[in-house]
């Protein structure tokens, strides 16, 4: 099998053989803590693969950045309101839980799926801490504008949970660099490891898949009429996303790399950062919190599709060139 299929394919079995081991060993919501040092350990390969020098020349053009905030900050929400009012007019709690989840963009994962594509990993991440920002100010705005409800919420912890999660692995992968420029043992370490990367982040990516649907397989069998209620606005959101990011990514004439980083970040969503913030602000209100919870198991296994297909497409465009 192709290799831009075989990524995928390992994925979705993952989440099979997650589901599997969490019914038997009787996972719950309280195992997915779990999934944390896997991800750190993919974005500590993510960080340690980009080149020093492709990072400084990383800063976006302001057509990228404008094209990215545009996509994130005032399609999407509108979309997501949109997209709330047709699948869930009789309810207002699934209709929260649904524009929470699509308008908060990714600060974590969707640097692995970018790297999975051959996307341009530093360009995707100097939008990281702009992302993370926006939607902590804005989200309160959007929900209250979209639903009339107001959300309260203390944004320092989590703004500081997140920057622990990307700083650790950052800091780590900038350490063993300088201990490769110094150290000539560390600098064939380093080598050695570059050279599995992707393997090995496929592997860490694979567990944490595991992980996540062994912890959520629980919930997720227990509602699987809120499953198929929030399958289709999911995948119409990815449907239309990914055809308007990489139409807008040709017509602004973005490289094919930069492009499939346009695309990713549109994609991915945050859901544990809505999720901690639902579970602060609606404690009340389990059907919001589960529309969070059901969203990534739904999400993972679409962006692993597309990371399959963004990178065949690339072979192919290198082929013609």
């Amino acid at each position: 099998m192709n290799a831009a299929w075989l990524h995928p394919a390992l994925m979705l079995a993952a989440a099979a053989v997650g589901l599997a081991v969490g019914s038997l060993a009787g996972m719950g919501h309280q195992d997915s803590v779990y999934i944390e040092p896997f991800l750190m350990a993919m974005l500590f390969l993510a960080f340690l693969s980009v080149d020093a020098s492709a990072a400084k020349g990383a800063l976006p053009s302001r057509r990228f950045l404008f094209t990215a905030l545009a996509v994130n900050f005032v399609w999407t929400p509108l979309f997501a309101f949109a997209l709330s009012v047709v699948f869930f007019p009789g309810s207002a709690d699934a209709r929260t839980g649904l524009i929470m989840l699509l308008v908060t963009p990714c600060t974590d994962w969707y640097l692995v799926f970018t790297r999975m594509a051959r996307g341009n990993v530093p360009l995707s991440g100097t939008l990281l801490p702009i992302n993370l920002i926006l939607q902590v100010l804005l989200l309160p705005f959007y929900v209250s504008a979209f639903t009339g409800r107001d959300v309260g919420f203390d944004p320092v912890p989590m703004l500081l949970d997140t920057a622990y999660v990307l700083a650790v692995p950052l800091a780590a992968a900038v350490a063993v660099r300088l201990l490769a420029i110094c150290f000539p043992k560390a600098r064939d370490a380093v080598s050695a490891i570059d050279a599995r990367t992707d393997d090995l982040q496929l592997l860490f990516l694979c567990v944490a898949i595991a992980v996540m649907f062994g912890a959520e397989g629980s919930t997720l069998f227990g509602n699987l009429d809120m499953l198929v209620w929030t399958l289709a606005p999911l995948l119409l959101f990815f449907a239309v996303n990914l055809l308007l990011t990489t139409g807008a990514g040709k017509a602004m004439r973005f490289g094919f790399d930069d492009v499939t980083s346009l695309v990713f970040t549109s994609l991915a969503r945050n859901s544990p950062l809505a999720l901690a913030i639902a579970v602060a602000a609606f404690p009340d209100s389990p059907l919001i919190m589960l529309m969070l919870v059901i969203g990534p198991l739904i999400e993972l296994p679409v962006l692993s599709l597309v990371a399959g297909y963004r990178l065949s497409l690339r072979e192919k465009v290198s082929e013609e060139t």
